[in-house]
């Protein structure tokens, strides 16, 4: 398992994107992604933070159903 690594949120909703996620929405300092899944929706929010804590980092990865290593390969 790759540890997760500490990094800016541009990067981050960047890698999303290309993972197939959409901005939805901007409010403050939280920035919404959906991705469209044939059985279900999926929703994340992302702190506009520099950097991101690894402990937020690694539950965004979960619930964007990704591994570090995915995410990383999408940098």
């Amino acid at each position: 398992m790759t540890k997760v690594p500490s990094l800016n949120f541009e990067r981050v909703v960047n890698a999303l994107q290309r993972a197939g996620f959409v901005v939805v929405r901007q409010r403050g300092d939280h920035i919404r992604l959906q991705k469209h899944l044939p059985s279900k929706l999926l929703k994340i929010t992302v702190p506009a933070h520099k950097p991101i804590k690894r402990s937020t980092l690694s539950h965004i990865i979960k619930q964007a159903q990704l591994t570090t290593e995915e995410l990383i390969n999408l940098l």
